[in-house]
C-alpha cells in the first residue's frame, strides 16, 4: 500500500475543511477526488502532499507518516503537479526538468550525475517534450507547459504522483492528450495517481476509483459505476442526471439543478 490516510483532518485555520478521512490506495491505483466547489478535495490534495500539515491524523506513504520524515525523502516517492505553477523566466524544459533531480541530490553536490541527465531524459522521452527540449518555458502553449512540469515530477521517480485540477485551461484535445499519457504511466509503469477533476465525466472515463466529497467529508468511495449513480450526483452536486454508457465508458449527463 504506497498511499494511506488516517482519520486525516485539517484546513487552512483551526476549523476543519476536510474531517476524518479514511483511504488507501493500492499500487497502480488511479483515484480521483470529486465535489461541488468547496468540498475540501484541493484542500485534501494538500494535506496528502505535504502542503499543509493535519490537525488530526496521518499520511502515511509506504507505511511511514510523511509529515515526519525529511521533504527530500519524502519527494523521491511522492510529486505534485499543482494547479497553477509559477512559470520560470529564461529555462529551458531540459533544464526545468532537471530540478526534479534535486530530491536525489546530496547537499554538496553541484552538478547533476550522467544518471541524473539520463533520468531527464526519459522524463522528457515520457512526456513527448523531446523536439521542445532546448525551448524556453514561457514559449510553449498551455498544453505543452502542463506537459513540461509532469516531466518535472516525473524525473523526481516518485510512486505516487499527485495532480489537482490537471485539465483547468486546456482544450478538450489538450485534456485527452494528458489523460491518455497519465493512463500509460499508469498502466505501464503501475505510477499510483491521484487526481482532483472537476469534470466527471473524465473521472469516469480514466479512474480506477472515484472518491466523492461532499462538505469535507467522503461520501462515497468505488469504482466509477458503483459511485456515480443518479442518487449519489443529486446528493452531492445537487443535480439530477441520467447515465450513459457509450464506447469509453459510463457517462453521466445532466438534466437540470435539483432545488
Amino acid at each position: 500500500m504506497p498511499l494511506e490516510l488516517q482519520n486525516l483532518t485539517g484546513g487552512y485555520t483551526k476549523i476543519p475543511i476536510v474531517q476524518d478521512i479514511n483511504l488507501t490506495l493500492q499500487t497502480g491505483e488511479w483515484l480521483s477526488l470529486v465535489g461541488a466547489n468547496g468540498s475540501g478535495k484541493s484542500t485534501l490534495l494538500k494535506l496528502i502532499s505535504r502542503i499543509l500539515s493535519p490537525q488530526q491524523g496521518t499520511v502515511l506513504l509506504d507505511g511511514k507518516a510523511i509529515h515526519s520524515q525529511p521533504p527530500n525523502l519524502v519527494a523521491q516517492k511522492l510529486a505534485l503537479l499543482p494547479q497553477q505553477q509559477t512559470i520560470p523566466v529564461g529555462l529551458t524544459v531540459r533544464q526545468l526538468v532537471s530540478l526534479g533531480r534535486t530530491p536525489h541530490q546530496h547537499w554538496w553536490q553541484w552538478e547533476l550525475t550522467t544518471e541524473d541527465w539520463q533520468k531527464v531524459t526519459d522524463a522528457i522521452k515520457k512526456t513527448q517534450l523531446e523536439k521542445m527540449s532546448d525551448r524556453l518555458v514561457e514559449q510553449l502553449s498551455g498544453g505543452e507547459r502542463q506537459r513540461a512540469f509532469l516531466a518535472l515530477a516525473l524525473a523526481q521517480e516518485p510512486k505516487v504522483l499527485l495532480l489537482d485540477e490537471p485539465t483547468t485551461f486546456l482544450d478538450i484535445n489538450y485534456q485527452l492528450q494528458l489523460l491518455e499519457l497519465l493512463q500509460n504511466l499508469n498502466q505501464q509503469q503501475e505510477l499510483t495517481i491521484v487526481t482532483v477533476l472537476h469534470e466527471l465525466n473524465l473521472a469516469a472515463r480514466y479512474s480506477s476509483r472515484i472518491a466523492l466529497l461532499k462538505q469535507g467529508q467522503l461520501w462515497e468511495v468505488g469504482r466509477p459505476e458503483a459511485v456515480l449513480t443518479p442518487n449519489s450526483i443529486a446528493q452531492v452536486f445537487g443535480v439530477e442526471s441520467v447515465i450513459i454508457h457509450t464506447p469509453v465508458g459510463l457517462q453521466v449527463c445532466a438534466i437540470s439543478a435539483c432545488f
